[in-house]
């Protein structure tokens, strides 16, 4: 007896096969779907976006270090500044003995004065020197006479050979009085020919004197050439410190900017000028600011190091190099989130303008540059020691050597 078979047990198993193929093509498909528009997104990401951004995170944030060292030597009595305090340019950081600098000050003042009648006396020796030429000269006039007069009557016999000997001997004598005064008044108008007091040679030294110790008087006490604030005291109480020797440090945090290592790789875009968006890891991504290049490095890190690295070596190995590159940060975001050197940053850098310049073409030869930083904490002392001297100058000029128009006389 044969069996027929059951069709129902053959067909059976056959609709879930296919249904489960379908699931499986139409989830590769959506894969396939997902990736290609990931892919497209992406392309169109780099397009677009990507490659007209270069950003680094090796960067960190650098600013000026202004060293503060005393100008003369000196023992330290007062100490106005410590760590982390905000100074204004011309405020004293620390007060040196002055005593040492003031005794100087008073011998150099006693010497202009007394070099200032010293030299007004040259002016009157001139004086009397011309008088004195001019009496010698008239005693000359009559030893001459005399001896002309006597010539005369030698042949008569009313004069003696022995009073005209004499008469000629006088002669000589004030011949030889006259040569020595023409000499004194020669070296007498040396020293002051096509000279006043103020500009004399010996007045003028003088006043150098005065002038360094002045200076020294005033530099006891260290101003801050700079606004910002200190850092790296490490001067003490009684120290007794020497010209350069370095006391503290005042930073800027005003003018800081951020220096960018970018892989040489990522620098054939890089242009002066180009827009930068820059997050410091001390705040995080909430707080973003505005930057713009200021100038690409002129070589690589290992360029200017104390030991440049040596590849002609037969192990060499390829490393791809790093260039700095200075960042400008807006000032108005610095003062309102401050940084402090050496804080870690993330820079992105905007390079779809290629028209800025790859190197500084520096200013025009008819435009004076202005300096980087300079102070002017300094700037009145000289004036103040000059209006010191001539003070000391028309004290020790005579009463009426004012002139109408306000100027001094010679002598």
């Amino acid at each position: 007896m044969t069996t027929e078979p059951n069709p129902t047990a053959t067909t059976a198993p056959s609709a879930p096969t296919r249904s489960g193929n379908g699931r499986r093509r139409k989830a590769l498909a959506a894969l396939a779907a997902t990736a290609l528009i990931a892919g497209a997104a992406w392309a169109a990401w780099y397009l677009l976006v990507a490659r007209w951004h270069q950003s680094t995170e090796d960067a960190y944030v650098q600013g000026d270090v202004v060293s503060i060292t005393p100008q003369t030597a000196g023992t330290v009595i007062g100490i106005n500044a410590d760590e982390g305090m905000k100074v204004a340019a011309g405020q004293v950081l620390v007060q040196l003995d002055p005593n040492d600098a003031d005794v100087a000050y008073q011998a150099a003042l006693a010497n202009l004065a007394g070099t200032v009648r010293q030299v007004r006396g040259l002016y009157s020796a001139v004086d009397a020197g011309q008088a004195d030429l001019k009496a010698r000269q008239v005693a000359v006039d009559k030893a001459r006479a005399d001896v002309r007069r006597r010539q005369g009557l030698v042949a008569s016999g009313a004069v003696s050979s022995e009073e005209l000997a004499h008469a000629r001997d006088q002669l000589a004598a004030a011949e030889a009085a006259l040569s020595a005064s023409h000499g004194e008044l020669a070296r007498n108008r040396a020293l002051v020919d096509a000279t006043e007091v103020a500009s004399q040679p010996q007045v003028q030294a003088a006043a150098a004197q005065l002038r360094r110790a002045w200076l020294d008087k005033q530099r006891s006490a260290i101003l801050a050439p700079i606004d910002g604030y200190t850092a790296r005291r490490s001067v003490q109480l009684g120290q007794r410190v020497q010209p350069g020797t370095p006391l503290m440090t005042v930073v800027p945090l005003d003018k800081v900017w951020i220096e960018a290592n970018f892989k040489e790789t990522q620098l054939d875009g890089m242009r002066i000028g180009q827009p930068v968006k820059v997050h410091a890891d001390l705040y995080g991504g909430d707080v973003e600011y505005d930057g713009r290049i200021a100038s690409l490095g002129m070589g690589t890190g290992s360029a200017f190091s104390l030991l440049p690295a040596q590849n002609a070596s037969g192990n060499w190995i390829k490393i791809v190099q790093r260039v700095p590159v200075r960042i400008e940060i807006d000032a108005a975001q610095l003062a309102e989130h401050p940084l402090r050197l050496g804080l870690s940053t993330h820079v992105d850098v905007d390079i779809h303008d290629q028209d800025g310049a790859v190197l500084d073409p520096g200013a025009a030869p008819d435009q004076a540059e202005e300096p980087v930083l300079s102070t002017d904490s300094y700037a009145q002392q000289l004036a103040e020691a000059d209006a010191l001297i001539q003070s000391v100058i028309e004290d020790n000029l005579p009463a009426g050597a004012r002139r109408d128009d306000g100027t001094r006389d010679k002598g």
